[in-house]
């Protein structure tokens, strides 16, 4: 199960360097590629506003 980011999301960029499958892309808010998430859940501890969670 892939992880999803909320709108919550502030864009600070805290998650992109911690992603080893590199499937977070940028923007306003960040997205994550479903099929490329590996459920390590790196994202989600590192994300300073909790926007990230399991799907």
């Amino acid at each position: 199960m892939a992880y999803v980011i909320s709108n919550d999301c502030t864009a600070c960029g805290t998650c992109i360097s911690e992603c080893p499958s590199e499937a977070i892309s940028e923007g306003n808010i960040y997205k994550i590629d479903p099929d490329a998430c590996i459920d390590c859940g790196a994202c989600a501890d590192v994300c300073p506003v909790e926007a990230i969670s399991p799907a």
